[in-house]
């Protein structure tokens, strides 16, 4: 039986996130928000970004934005009692989303809710907010303190943040420059970043007795050389130090943040209509985290492709003749991919080669 095909495997529904019917709903949303669309807004809801011309008559810029959070990532964060990592992680996965839009950050805000208030741990994400945005020249303009001892139990916390940036509209990358041929480079993620903590913290037995769950959180895996904790809370990377110097060259047709819903699901936001984005498995090497997860959770190999980046946080598509220049500039990344005619005609993105 191949590699997590047990019939008594975990996988996302199974522990309560339906991808699936989270996104009929996010088309449904999709069409009550752009009944409010003005005609400042470019785009459809859908890209990693939303778009909007910026004011001023003949201003050149579109102001591109985005809001998301760490996720179950805290639960972990709390076992393990360090939190600094988590406000980089909510910085760091905004940049990527906007970075895939051609923008770079102008001013991030945070909303910080929980059941009641622990200025020590408040302090500790807001340094980790701080650290990163200063990284990155943006400002770390306010947000919002919620306590909301209703809805949150004792010493649980949420985290999100909303980032605004900025492109040139000559300069937006949205994927409409992606031909057939082209090439998609994948760059390597640092770690799990922010999704799929609730799969992978049940398929590692952290839902549990807090005791036991720490105690497993210490442990050093016998292929790593420091505590699963460690490796489950690394930052998620920020990709603008290595992809700023390619923003206005022109070669870049497409970008895609490899966040929740897997490889496939997020390039194929980016993907014109006709055709496909084909990505061969096994041409990039997958961290051991992952099939640790896997191995442990029993998951089934398609599940942990839709669920995890798998070692790939970012996916760059060029022309092939700019591919080996594009790879040399960035210093890393495989060839992952390839753009082909899609059948049917509708536009996606899919991985082969999956055991």
């Amino acid at each position: 039986m191949p590699r997590g095909e047990s019939m008594e495997g975990l996988s996302y529904s199974r522990v309560g996130v339906d991808i699936d019917r989270a996104e009929r709903l996010k088309r449904r949303i999709a069409q009550l928000a752009a009944s409010t669309f003005t005609p400042g807004v470019l785009g459809e809801i859908g890209h990693f970004g939303g778009l909007y011309v910026a004011p001023g008559e003949r201003n050149p810029y579109v102001l591109v934005s985005s809001i998301d959070s760490v996720g179950t990532k805290v639960l972990v964060a709390a076992l393990v009692g360090r939190h600094r990592g988590i406000g980089i992680d909510l910085v760091h996965h905004c940049i990527d989303d906007i970075l895939a839009c051609g923008a770079r950050p102008l001013f991030f805000l945070d909303y910080f809710a929980t059941s009641g208030l622990d200025p020590a741990l408040l302090e500790e994400l807001v340094e980790g907010m701080a650290e990163a945005c200063s990284a990155a020249g943006c400002a770390l303009i306010g947000g919002e303190t919620a306590q909301l001892p209703g809805i949150y139990r004792p010493g649980a916390y949420d985290l999100a943040g909303c980032i605004v940036g900025a492109v040139r509209r000559d300069r937006v990358i949205d994927g409409s420059a992606i031909r057939e041929g082209d090439l998609l480079i994948g760059l390597a993620s640092s770690g799990l970043h922010t999704n799929g903590f609730t799969l992978a913290r049940a398929a590692l037995g952290l839902d549990g007795d807090p005791e036991e769950a720490r105690r497993r959180l210490v442990e050093v895996p016998p292929w790593a050389d420091r505590p699963l904790g460690d490796l489950l809370l690394e930052p998620h990377r920020c990709y603008l130090p290595v992809l700023e110097p390619l923003l206005d060259a022109g070669t870049l047709h497409g970008l895609a943040h490899v966040t929740g819903g897997g490889l496939a699901g997020n390039v194929a936001r980016i993907i014109p209509s006709g055709l496909q984005a084909s990505i061969e498995a096994g041409s990039w090497p997958v961290p051991p985290l992952f099939r640790y997860i896997q191995e442990r959770g029993c998951i089934a190999e398609s599940e942990m492709f839709r669920v995890f980046n798998m070692g790939i946080g970012y996916v760059v598509i060029v022309h092939p003749s700019d591919a080996p220049a594009v790879q040399r500039q960035l210093g890393e990344g495989w060839i992952i991919g390839t753009i082909v005619a899609a059948p049917g005609g509708e536009a996606r993105a899919v991985v082969s080669g999956i055991m």
